[in-house]
């Protein structure tokens, strides 16, 4: 049987770090807080809200919450970017996704003060990324940095497959790993011999979304198994991209679905408001 990386074990010991970096703010009058925007009333983001709201809650950041009907016009939503911007009493800005179709998605995340920009989604902070000079990173990769961290697993040297080209969550996930002196392939839905590729990874990254995708012939006996899906299969059940009960028999340490990459998404957000409030502290 395969090592757990339990993503709940490692999302309470980053959050109990961030939040003894709040309390040592709030003692010396330097509240956090995190204005989350959301627009319509998609139920997935819905409850993405609420648990962000739950977890500034525990850490004793002040969570401010703009809930915008569908209607909103581009005029008004940058308006109120603009103005979260300026008010030096937010330290982050989140807007969440997806937006309605009628919103141009790039533009918000432009407006967006780079300092503020929790999500690490804005032009100037994805460059930072590429060069390795970056002060936020994108939740789900920097949670999943974290948990190799906290399990010592090493990538350097090593043979690294990120399945999925997304720019929040491929692509950086592959800069983090190359920074860590990872040998990185990317692949994609137009990746020719997809099981071949994979089967080679000392690290699988899974990143595409669709329940399971990543069956055990295309990993490698003793591989590590990251899956960041979050699907649900034929019964309903949530699951993740991997076949997790066949593969399992194959890797020596895999995360589950629920429990795993999950947890760590939300613990980084919380780590990422708390670096903006210190840059903008000066600290």
């Amino acid at each position: 049987m395969p090592q757990i990386i339990d993503g709940r074990a490692v999302a309470a010991y980053v959050k109990n770090k961030a939040k003894s970096e709040v309390e040592g703010l709030f003692k010396n009058d330097m509240p956090v807080c995190l204005v989350v925007i959301l627009v319509g009333n998609d139920p997935a983001s819905c409850v993405y809200v609420a648990n962000k709201r739950k977890d500034c809650d525990e850490l004793g950041i002040k969570s401010v919450e703009y809930a915008l009907p569908e209607s909103t016009t581009m005029e008004e939503l940058l308006a109120l970017i603009e103005k979260l911007n300026q008010d030096k009493e937010v330290n982050g800005i989140l807007c969440q996704l997806p937006l309605p179709k009628h919103l141009d998605e790039t533009k918000v995340l432009e407006t967006i003060s780079p300092l503020k920009d929790v999500d690490a989604f804005h032009p100037e902070n994805v460059g930072k990324i590429m060069t390795g000079k970056y002060e936020f990173l994108p939740c789900t990769p920097a949670g999943i940095m974290e948990m190799l961290k906290y399990y010592n697993i090493s990538a350097e040297g090593k043979s690294c497959v990120v399945i999925g080209r997304s720019n929040i969550v491929g692509k950086p996930m592959a800069m983090l790993m190359l920074h860590s002196n990872a040998t990185v392939t990317i692949c994609h839905s137009r990746t020719e011999n997809l099981a071949e590729v994979c089967a080679n990874a000392d690290i699988l990254i899974s990143a595409v979304g669709k329940a399971d995708f990543v069956t055990a012939d295309m990993v490698k006996d003793g591989a590590v198994v990251i899956d960041v899906g979050m699907n649900r299969n034929k019964e309903g059940k949530l699951c993740g991209d991997v076949d997790y009960e066949n593969v399992s028999a194959k890797a020596s340490m895999i995360t589950p679905v629920p429990g795993g990459v999950g947890p760590m998404t939300r613990a980084m957000l919380m780590c990422n408001t708390v670096t903006a409030a210190k840059k903008q502290y000066g600290i």
